[in-house]
């Protein structure tokens, strides 16, 4: 039988802390990451950035958001300039440099510290669906009703 790749792909979740206030404050900046960095990362972006603004009802914990989809998943963050924080996501079906992606947003947003957990997602996703398709088969055929 064929070998099978399993594997959805990775899922960076950084969360960093004494970031530079001007550039979590900066909406424009925050549109500008998310619009380019797909590319920095080989990957494709599919649509232009959704970036606003929220002000909630405890008045520190305003702040910028945005994500840009791109054809391997996404890319997130949440910002919190009063709290000097930030929170990013990149998930991928496409394997990426996470070690330059951190090095790359820590630079980018003067990140004096960062907590970061890199996950593989989707343990038993078929990479190839042709790689399984007799394997799917004969499962089923082997189910009862």
């Amino acid at each position: 039988m064929e070998h099978i790749e399993y594997g959805f792909g990775q899922h960076l979740m950084l969360d960093g802390y004494g970031c530079d206030r001007e550039k979590l404050s900066d909406l424009d900046g925050i549109y500008d990451f998310l619009s380019r960095y797909p590319d920095e990362i080989n990957m494709t972006k599919i649509m232009p950035p959704y970036v606003f603004k929220y002000s909630g009802k405890v008045p520190e914990d305003w702040g910028i958001s945005g994500f840009v989809l791109i054809a391997e998943s996404h890319i997130s963050i949440h910002t919190f300039p009063d709290k000097l924080y930030l929170s990013l996501d990149i998930f991928s079906c496409k394997a990426f440099d996470a070690d330059l992606a951190i090095k790359h947003i820590k630079d980018i947003f003067s990140i004096e510290k960062m907590e970061i957990k890199l996950l593989n997602r989707g343990h038993e996703f078929p990479k190839v669906i042709r790689s399984v398709q007799q394997f799917i088969k004969d499962e089923r055929a082997h189910m009862t009703v």
